[in-house]
């Protein structure tokens, strides 16, 4: 069994309004700090509960330090930053194993997706409100944030609907 509907139906109200300031953060200063890292595992934390019920819910905290040290172990080799590696590990909770299909499309598709976004405001006069982003000359660095921030809020939305 995958997350439901009531499960996702708490979490977005929360997780919206995070990821979209871990997505500007990011995308302004190529950075995820570690007090939004705070704030969305509090929002687990505190509506959790509520959403999975006892149970499931501190089963699935487990989640959180198996992918932390995963994604650790990724960053020392250099093929992630941290601040990815601890927003990775911070969403995990949110993630149902059962659902991993899902969430690895929904994350190849948020990548892409905001890739395109971001190339077309970078190589654009769109750019111009939001000049100042580190992000546009970042090199061959890309702000996963935004990608990872869009990944939860789908998942979510899409089990609120379709479940």
């Amino acid at each position: 069994m995958g997350m439901t509907a009531q499960a996702a139906f708490w979490f977005l109200p929360a997780v919206i309004p995070i990821a979209i300031y871990i997505s500007w953060n990011d995308m302004r200063s190529m950075k995820i700090t570690n007090n939004s890292i705070i704030v969305l595992m509090v929002a687990y934390a505190l509506l959790g509960p509520f959403a999975f019920g006892l149970e499931m819910y501190l089963w699935q905290w487990l989640h959180f330090p198996i992918v932390l040290v995963v994604c650790m172990a990724l960053w020392s080799l250099r093929t992630m930053g941290g601040g990815d590696a601890k927003m990775i590990a911070a969403m995990a909770p949110f993630f149902v194993v059962a659902d991993l299909e899902l969430i690895l499309r929904l994350f190849a598709a948020s990548l892409l997706g905001a890739l395109a976004v971001h190339s077309l405001f970078r190589f654009t006069p769109l750019k111009k409100p939001v000049a100042e982003w580190q992000s546009w000359n970042a090199g061959r660095y890309f702000p996963k944030g935004f990608p990872l921030s869009m990944t939860l809020v789908l998942y979510l939305a899409f089990a609120a609907v379709y479940r």
